[in-house]
């Protein structure tokens, strides 16, 4: 029988397992990947155990434990005790579903389930040439931003790496006076995050891009590989002295990565509506969608 004993904090010496077991299992959402655990991990508190080859995670929020589908082979007994650990370690909880082959079997384990659809993580992904390129008329007001950024700063682009990267650590914490981190909870969390992504970035295997405007960086993102088609933005920020720098750096990280996946990840949207409206008026080519059943129901 599965018990919470069998968890252990997700760390990041767990890297190469987790690299491992991605290989067989490719994920699809941001959540399973282990560089959102680690740099979230002061947030979530994600554990993990390793089960019969598969890998469960469980994070915690606020005193509630969440439980995960397993990632690795069909294996019905496992769910059954998952199932029964959320039960005992989550009452009036949720259990979430985050990849659609996992759903699938938990649909033909327990065909009455509900499970629905947990919009706020849905994630956006994009062909990553139609943010490069940014083309037709549905792009016309963004493409109309961008050359606006261009004729008003002057600006450079550099890849992240050691030689820039305490310039970045600067200006997130600049980013972060600007938005007043200190005075709200998720992103001062945030700020936590993008600071470890920083620290870790060569261990992490991140890559990223930097924006420079009168030689200070004004604009960074950091990205990864999350499957064979798909990169993944995690982080993405910039100051508002020049319009339109969001965009630019949008469109640049499309630049660097369109000849290596075909699409872009560019996360969930968490309920915020401007971020909604932002990230649809960029025309996603799909949805990654998650489910959650709750406890009660398993």
């Amino acid at each position: 029988m599965l018990t919470l004993d069998d968890f252990a904090p997700v760390t990041l010496g767990d890297a190469e397992l987790f690299r491992r077991q991605y290989e067989h299992y490719p994920q699809v959402h941001s959540d399973n990947t282990f560089t959102n655990m680690v740099c979230w991990n002061h947030y979530a508190r994600y554990r993990r155990a390793l089960v019969r080859g598969s890998i469960v995670l469980c994070s915690e929020i606020d005193g509630r434990l969440r439980f995960r589908a397993p990632i690795g082979p069909e294996d019905a007994g496992l769910l059954e005790d998952l199932f029964g650990l959320a039960h005992v370690e989550s009452p009036g909880g949720r259990f979430f579903v985050l990849e659609p082959g996992a759903r699938d079997r938990i649909a033909a384990l327990r065909p009455g389930l509900p499970l629905h659809p947990d919009r706020e993580i849905f994630e956006y992904v994009y062909r990553s040439a139609d943010l490069a390129d940014l083309p037709g008329k549905g792009y016309l007001t963004i493409r109309r931003h961008i050359n606006r950024f261009h004729r008003n700063c002057a600006s450079t682009v550099e890849e992240m790496g050691p030689a820039n990267l305490e310039d970045v650590r600067v200006f997130v914490n600049r980013w972060c006076n600007w938005k007043n981190c200190d005075t709200d909870p998720i992103l001062a969390a945030e700020r936590r995050a993008v600071l470890y992504a920083i620290a870790h970035f060569g261990e992490l295997g991140l890559s990223g891009l930097a924006i420079r405007v009168e030689g200070e960086v004004a604009a960074m993102a950091i990205y990864e590989r999350l499957n064979a088609q798909t990169a993944l933005v995690h982080f993405e920020k910039g100051l508002p002295e020049c319009e339109g720098i969001y965009k630019a750096i949008n469109q640049e990280t499309a630049l660097r990565l369109r000849d290596d996946f075909p699409y872009i990840n560019r996360e969930s949207d968490v309920g915020v509506p401007g971020l909604r409206e932002a990230k649809t008026r960029y025309h996603p080519d799909h949805m990654v969608m998650a489910w959650y059943a709750d406890v009660a129901d398993l």
